[in-house]
């Protein structure tokens, strides 16, 4: 632990700012709970004095960390399959994440608006199970729980940033498909290659508007007690929840942000399946009706699974309810971890075009272009 005593103003015993670094020798929770011991003996430290000085001290106290020691909450009986399940959601994610990928990019009948969107989910869902799902293997598997300040802000950011877009992008989604069954004719003249590149710039610019304040106040953050977070990765709730900064802003922009997000992003994406749902009543084919209907009822499962429990352990904290640390990191699982495993196989591997270039990938063999707007 290292202390850092900087003055902020000439008058003796006031405005002196003192730093204290903690984890800079810690790489097991043995270590993260002698930082906190030492920690809480600086505090006494400062506490030698009398009451009012230890006040005026402490509210002049910044005490950072140089890295976090991960805390999975999962009970031991419950670890090895948690882990195999990790494993497994990783590889279905990646192979059917890539293949999209690859599928898209190499044949031009699928340069289109709906696969440019569809291509573009399937980067971000391979980039952020990526950024997750390989760092909570190696907490549980190899014990690796340290993870230095700047990597866990960073994870932190990626997973925030990469998130916003998602939530963003299934609602473009929901409004394209909208666009081409109400109206399928002026479709191609609506939707143009143009409107897709400026949608997903202004996704960037949406998601990169969100985060700003996150990272402003993730920096703010003072941690006295403990460096050990409870939980899976790096998370901005989680490091407020165990900083010594009582300000409420700090958790409060979390639920605001989120909950605005979750009406407008939720409203629109119902509004459009709804249209959608309308339009489909009036298709005379049964079978026709059917198809629209289990697409409609598949894309509404994968958007519930993203939204729902995101929105309930972001918004929860902020209204004052708590939740366990084993009820967080199960919702954060399924809301961040098993969408993207779905995806391919709900906007891709459905649709007789990707269907059509991925056996030709495989095979070699030619298929002539069947564009299927599902």
């Amino acid at each position: 632990m290292k202390v850092e005593n900087r003055k902020e103003g000439e008058v003796e015993g006031e405005g002196r700012k003192q730093e204290v670094k903690v984890g800079a020798g810690e790489r097991a929770s043995a270590g993260s709970r002698a930082a906190q011991q030492e920690a809480w003996a600086f505090g006494r430290h400062l506490g030698s004095s009398r009451e009012t000085d230890t006040f005026a001290i402490m509210q002049n106290v910044t005490v950072t960390v140089e890295e976090f020691v991960l805390h999975c909450a999962i009970e031991p009986d419950q670890k090895n399959l948690t882990i195999i399940s990790l494993f497994f959601i990783y590889l279905v994610t990646m192979i059917g994440n890539l293949l999209v990928i690859v599928v898209i990019t190499t044949n031009p009948h699928l340069h289109t608006p709906m696969f440019s969107y569809i291509c573009f989910l399937a980067i971000i869902d391979a980039v952020n199970s990526s950024n997750l799902i390989p760092r909570m293997l190696a907490v549980l598997l190899f014990n690796s729980s340290a993870v230095p300040y700047g990597p866990c802000l960073l994870q932190m950011s990626v997973v925030y940033f990469l998130g916003i877009m998602e939530a963003h992008l299934l609602v473009v989604m929901a409004c394209d498909r909208y666009v081409a069954v109400v109206y399928p004719l002026r479709y191609p003249s609506i939707v143009t290659s143009k409107v897709v590149w400026v949608s997903i710039f202004l996704v960037n610019i949406i998601a990169l508007a969100i985060l700003t304040p996150y990272l402003v106040y993730v920096r703010e953050l003072s941690f006295c007690h403990t460096n050990i977070l409870p939980y899976c990765f790096c998370d901005y709730a989680t490091m407020v929840q165990i900083s010594c900064t009582n300000d409420p802003k700090y958790i409060v922009i979390l639920s605001i942000t989120t909950g605005i997000q979750s009406v407008y992003c939720l409203g629109l994406t119902a509004f459009s399946y709804l249209r959608i749902a309308t339009a489909a009543l009036k298709i005379t084919s049964v079978k026709g009706k059917q198809k629209v209907f289990s697409t409609l009822l598949t894309h509404l499962l994968v958007v519930g699974l993203f939204y729902i429990p995101l929105t309930i352990s972001y918004i929860l904290p902020g209204v004052g309810v708590k939740l366990s640390a084993e009820a967080c990191n199960t919702m954060v699982i399924v809301a961040i971890m098993v969408p993207p495993m779905m995806n391919p196989l709900i906007y891709s591997f459905r649709n007789k075009e990707i269907k059509g270039s991925i056996r030709r990938l495989f095979t070699g063999k030619r298929t002539s272009p069947q564009t299927d707007m599902d």
